[in-house]
């Protein structure tokens, strides 16, 4: 099954990291630094990283804050396309059916269903 992590990142400003096992990669995104799981939020869509973050904690190469976990688990994806992914994750603090959506702006949405 594959594995995702959320990362409290302090640079340049503080926020959480979500990353989705996709691979070779994983697949990014930013969310709000005071982030409630059963809140919907507006997250942004960030560059694809390796794969080393699943279990990383600490300093990020060129002066570019710490990270530390705020939560980790193992998902399954249930549905992929470019305008919406919905994944079940059994994590500690991500439990459930969540949906990232674009939104008619172009932003992604973040919600539980």
């Amino acid at each position: 099954m594959p594995r995702f992590v959320v990362l409290e990142h302090d640079w340049p400003e503080p926020h959480l990291d979500l990353f989705l096992d996709a691979g070779d990669a994983l697949r990014a995104w930013k969310l709000p630094a005071h982030f409630s799981p059963d809140t919907p939020a507006t997250i942004l869509a960030n560059a694809q990283h390796r794969r080393h973050y699943l279990d990383y904690e600490g300093a990020i190469a060129g002066n570019r804050g710490a990270v530390r976990r705020w939560d980790f688990g193992e998902f399954d994806w249930i549905e992929d396309s470019q305008d919406s992914v919905r994944v079940n994750f059994t994590g500690t603090r991500l439990r459930g059916m969540f949906e990232f959506a674009r939104s008619d702006s172009g932003d992604w949405i973040f919600r539980k269903v």
